[in-house]
């Protein structure tokens, strides 16, 4: 069965949010960090590598995800509305590859599905209805 979850994206702010998301629900830290992490980081300014890469916090059955925009490709800029991401996580890789191909059919491939240095298997798109999607499957938890 496919979990979706909220992703936020922050302006510089991220571990702030988080921080505060954490102490109201409680919860603990599932992953978090830093742009520094990334092996291709090299292209990045020492603030930006300081910046929030991933954050993700359990909430309920469900949870929320969030990073701080760094601007990875020319012309990338933060808008706040338009910060937010649905990620698709999928309990299979047969299955994140399917979702990845219907959700991109008359959209944009932005990262096609790939093992990542994380270990997960990952891609992201925007659909054809301008959704920005993520889709994440991790070898590591499947059942």
């Amino acid at each position: 069965m496919t979990q979706i979850i909220p992703s936020i994206t922050f302006n510089g702010n991220a571990e702030a949010a988080f921080n505060f998301y954490k102490d109201v629900f409680g919860v603990e830290f599932t992953a978090f960090m830093r742009w520094s992490e990334n092996p291709s980081c090299d292209q990045f300014s020492e603030e930006d590598k300081n910046k929030v890469m991933h954050a993700s916090l359990p909430i309920g059955s469900g949870g929320i995800m969030g990073n701080d925009f760094v601007p990875v490709m020319p012309g990338q800029t933060y808008s706040a509305g338009n910060n937010f991401t649905i990620t698709a996580a999928p309990d299979s890789k047969e299955e994140a590859d399917r979702l990845y191909s219907r959700l991109s059919e008359g959209g944009t491939a932005m990262m096609p599905m790939q093992i990542t240095f994380w270990g997960g298997y990952f891609g992201a798109l925007g659909d054809k209805f301008g959704v920005q999607w993520m889709i994440h499957f991790d070898p590591r938890t499947a059942g």
